[in-house]
């Protein structure tokens, strides 16, 4: 190679060192600037989450003891009353065909036909949040488009 060098003409020689360079420069501002960059900031994201990582197992046992805090009914009204109220408020009274009975150990069952699937959510949720009455178990069905049949057993927390 070294001889094949010493054949080119000087010009060509001239051109090939500043070619040679030319291309060290941009792989150098191109390459291994942007790179060495990407390092640094990297190992400085680690850094931080290593950071953060290590806050967060101190907190972690202050959280896990904390949990929600226990919702207590909003009213003296017992379960039967609060399920008839709340029912009729949300526009579910229709659906209600099947009744409200008694389940054992404080339960009621409840028996909703074609009603309206969004309503049903709804009123599950605010029963949940108002009234601190948990759904202990659910049986749902398609009624139609939007509606369903439910079988519901609820419970106060």
């Amino acid at each position: 190679m070294n001889e094949w060098y010493q054949n080119l003409p000087e010009r060509d020689r001239r051109i090939l060192v500043i070619g040679a360079v030319a291309a060290a420069l941009i792989l150098l501002v191109g390459v291994f600037l942007p790179l060495h960059r990407n390092l640094s900031q990297t190992g400085e994201r680690v850094e931080r989450k290593r950071e953060d990582l290590k806050w967060i197992r101190t907190v972690l046992p202050e959280l896990a003891n904390a949990g929600p805090p226990p919702v207590a009914p909003t009213s003296a009204e017992s379960l039967i009353v609060v399920i008839d109220r709340t029912v009729r408020e949300s526009g579910l009274g229709p659906a209600l065909t099947g009744g409200i009975q008694p389940s054992g150990n404080g339960a009621l069952q409840v028996r909703l036909e074609k009603a309206q699937f969004d309503l049903l959510v709804a009123w599950l949720g605010r029963l949940a949040e108002q009234n601190a009455v948990r759904v202990e178990s659910a049986t749902i069905d398609s009624a139609g488009p939007g509606l369903v049949n439910a079988g519901l057993v609820l419970r106060v927390r």
